[in-house]
């Protein structure tokens, strides 16, 4: 049985979850620590409203970056009826039932159950007569403000990538598959691996970016430069992801591209023919070179 069970949403695996985590290993004392979170996100099913949210976090990456953290994730459908059980409910049955924890950890601010009566000091109450203890984990906090997802998401939405990367404590970034496209890009000399998400979340806002790419299959990040956005030049549309490799050559169909946003260079625009756009673009591949090269490369 695990020594501890973490609870909550972890959307991000954000710097705050992290400090989460590390308190649950050190309470867990070398024994399992599993978190137990939700899919899809409460704030979607809970909204009085129809309220789109793509995860920061897919949960095959969740699941993915946890157990390198020596965590195993238990995912619970998030309904509506989950979420009208009476805290006592919630602890026995999904709880106590499956994992009989010593340690039951969260955040400071965490509540659970009908009306967020499971506070804290709630299920204190509740650890007692089930066997485990509470451990409550402070707010992480930067720039005087608490370190949350939703924080984060805001800062996304604005392009702001290298602020989002310090709450975050690494760079944003997604795993997606390189298919074909309109090869506009070859035709200016800038071929560009178009891409597509294997799974749905959360994309930063129209611009140009600075960026670190990895090919499946390699160890090397290479310097790229990418588009998010409807191309306006070219008439507009849906919305495209596009990368340029900087000194690469070779085909990437068909392939998994790793992309890690490090720098915002600048906002979407139409330009006035393909002469223009060029220019723009050279100019792009230099100062994402300039970027990337005082930047470093990520770590693993």
């Amino acid at each position: 049985m695990p020594g501890a069970v973490a609870v909550g949403v972890f959307d991000g695996l954000h710097i705050g979850h992290r400090a989460l985590f590390e308190r649950a290993r050190d309470r867990a004392q070398g024994n399992a620590c599993v978190a137990v979170s939700f899919e899809p996100h409460p704030d979607v099913v809970l909204a009085r409203e129809f309220r789109p949210m793509a995860p920061l976090t897919p949960l095959p990456e969740k699941r993915a970056r946890l157990a390198r953290m020596g965590v195993d994730l238990h995912v619970l459908a998030f309904t509506r009826e989950l979420a009208a059980l009476e805290p006592e409910a919630f602890v026995t049955q999904y709880l106590v039932a499956p994992f009989a924890p010593r340690w039951l950890v969260v955040g400071e601010d965490f509540a659970l159950g009908r009306g967020r009566a499971g506070t804290v000091a709630r299920l204190r109450e509740l650890g007692g007569g089930h066997g485990f203890e509470v451990e409550a984990v402070p707010l992480e906090r930067r720039d005087g403000e608490p370190v949350t997802s939703t924080r984060i998401r805001a800062l996304l939405a604005e392009g702001r990538v290298a602020e989002a990367a310090r709450l975050l404590g690494r760079s944003y970034g997604f795993t997606a598959l390189v298919v074909g496209g309109d090869r506009k890009g070859r035709t200016l000399g800038f071929p560009t691996a178009n891409l597509r998400l294997h799974d749905e979340q959360q994309v930063p806002a129209h611009g140009i970016y600075a960026v670190w790419a990895r090919i499946a299959g390699e160890a090397t990040w290479r310097m790229g430069a990418m588009s998010v956005g409807v191309r306006p030049t070219f008439g507009g549309g849906l919305r495209t992801l596009e990368v340029f490799l900087l000194d690469f050559e070779g085909d990437l169909y068909g392939r998994d591209l790793t992309v890690e946003f490090a720098a915002w260079l600048r906002p979407e625009q139409a330009f006035p023919g393909p002469e223009e756009l060029v220019r723009a673009m050279r100019a792009d591949v230099d100062a994402a070179r300039a970027h990337l090269a005082a930047l470093g490369a990520p770590e693993d």
